[in-house]
């Protein structure tokens, strides 16, 4: 659909001056009369571009395919107002009366998945590496922290991701996140905005370095996990100079992966009847929490599990009807949500306070299962890191490579706006010289991120403390306090419970962060 198309009825806009003349019938009926004028000096040019159109009307209208002499008469005023049609785009933001149309999310351009296609991308999106963690996310919250927190976070990211959509499908020019942060805070945003997506995707690499050597380390326990690390870099430095089109396939095998240990999970639990490791006989749990710290960590091991706002806008543009996304995100949400809980609730009873900070950690550690199902299990979530890796980081790697000015042109799909993308159309063309140099400095850059992102997950091995670092900065930033913040910016007021939901992220994203920096010195 087009925005500015013209919906007044009649025959197609034309650029020809069209003169109205009186019909006889009604100029004999009117008192008005038609004085002529002595050779009066006017000139008039061709520039109205609606014509003046109503039906049943005593007006009869002619067309004429140019205007060159000048007017001969005056014509009396209308006993009636003609009406002048008015463009689409300039009725989108009023309300009209009696039968007019109003623009709504059904009218607004949709996309090419439907209902349930955008659900499965919606679900496919929430349930990431952050599950792994949930059962140790309970060890620090207990049995009635972690239920109120997990519920809670359903709920409030439930209704933030409506806040976005809402504020997309408001303005058909806004595309990305980033889009949002413009609009709400002005240009100037854009930098911190695009700070805060590479920090969160630096540390998705970093997790994702730390789950590969965990993984392995618990399937091959020949060499330690920083020895892994090390030897990883054989196998991502060459993934991430690979074309999208190949990795979007090797994708796949990160979400089987994903899915398949926590099958086996469940398999485990259920065929093992003695703790711990059960599902019939639960290991030693807690209702009340660890401690302060550990409640702390507990806040943003749950978000990392429901940071998948960035995605969002895109996930309403490329939906056929945008008014039923509300709807398709309580679906998603809540399954999202109780697939968590699940994992959570059964990683807890199996493994107890004990439980490792990736629960498939325990799977090899404790005797009784099936060695070879457990094997299987466990090298799909070495090869899943593989496969995102990648992926994850690209849209990163282009920011910086477009901040160093040695970006080839390409863009990378789901890049959040980190990227502007310009028309090459009338470009000059580049040297092959230029063009090798360029290709070069970004393997350098690429190799130089790749490095970095190991030497990271060496210094701070703990798998847990990373997705602590995620979800309690940048998850709450994302998903929590920046919709909130861009809702009240732009409808210049504040309610309540929108003061009180952002009161309570500030303060649970201040002691997440503060409790994920203060574990990593211990």
């Amino acid at each position: 659909m087009r925005w500015d198309e013209d919906i007044s009825p009649g025959p197609p806009t034309t650029r020809q001056f069209l003169v109205p003349i009186l019909d006889r019938r009604e100029t004999s009926q009117s008192s008005a009369t038609i004085k002529p004028l002595e050779n009066p000096p006017v000139t008039l040019e061709a520039r109205e571009r609606t014509p003046l159109l109503r039906k049943r009307t005593s007006l009869s209208f002619q067309e004429r395919p140019s205007y060159t002499q000048p007017l001969t008469g005056r014509l009396p005023p209308s006993p009636r107002p003609m009406p002048i049609a008015r463009r689409s785009s300039q009725l989108s933001a009023l309300s009209r009366i009696s039968g007019a149309s109003v623009v709504t999310a059904k009218q607004l351009p949709g996309g090419q998945s439907t209902f349930g296609q955008t659900l499965f991308n919606a679900i496919a999106i929430l349930l990431g590496i952050g599950m792994l963690s949930e059962p140790l996310a309970f060890a620090y919250a207990g049995w009635i922290g972690g239920s109120l927190i997990i519920i809670s976070y359903g709920f409030v990211t439930c209704y933030t991701g409506k806040i976005l959509a809402r504020i997309i499908l408001s303005d058909p020019k806004l595309r990305s996140y980033s889009d949002i942060g413009r609009k709400a805070f002005g240009p100037r945003s854009a930098p911190w905005i695009s700070a805060v997506f590479c920090l969160e995707l630096f540390t998705v690499s970093v997790a994702l370095v730390t789950l590969f050597a965990d993984s392995l380390y618990s399937v091959a326990p020949t060499y330690s996990s920083n020895v892994y690390k090390i030897f990883g870099l054989f196998i991502f430095i060459p993934t991430m100079l690979l074309p999208l089109s190949i990795l979007s396939y090797a994708s796949i095998i990160g979400i089987l992966s994903t899915l398949l240990i926590v099958v086996v999970m469940f398999i485990d639990g259920l065929s093992k009847k003695d703790a711990p490791g059960s599902l019939w006989n639960p290991a030693d749990t807690s209702l009340g929490i660890e401690g302060v710290g550990a409640l702390g960590l507990s806040f943003g091991l749950f978000m990392a599990g429901f940071s998948g706002h960035a995605v969002i806008p895109s996930l309403v543009r490329d939906m056929m009807d945008p008014s039923q996304f509300d709807k398709m995100l309580d679906y998603a949400f809540l399954a999202a949500t109780f697939i968590y809980a699940v994992i959570g609730i059964a990683g807890y009873l199996m493994f107890g306070n004990s439980v490792s900070d990736e629960f498939s950690k325990d799977l090899m550690k404790i005797p009784g299962y099936n060695p070879i199902l457990n094997r299987v299990a466990l090298w799909g979530l070495v090869l899943a890191p593989l496969s995102k890796y990648a992926l994850a980081a690209r849209p990163l790697n282009i920011t910086l490579e477009i901040f160093l000015g040695i970006d080839s042109g390409a863009s990378a799909p789901d890049d959040h706006g980190l990227v502007t993308k310009t028309s090459d159309e009338g470009a000059p063309a580049v040297s092959t010289r230029s063009v090798v140099y360029k290709n070069i400095a970004m393997a350098i850059e690429r190799v130089l991120f790749a490095l970095a992102s190991v030497g990271v997950s060496i210094l701070v091995p703990e798998f847990s403390s990373m997705m602590a670092f995620l979800g309690a900065f940048s998850s709450f930033l994302l998903c929590v306090i920046g919709p909130i913040l861009a809702k009240m910016a732009l409808r210049g007021q504040v309610k309540w419970y929108d003061a009180l939901v952002l009161a309570v992220a500030i303060v649970m994203a201040t002691w997440g962060t503060g409790a994920a920096f203060w574990s990593t010195r211990e």
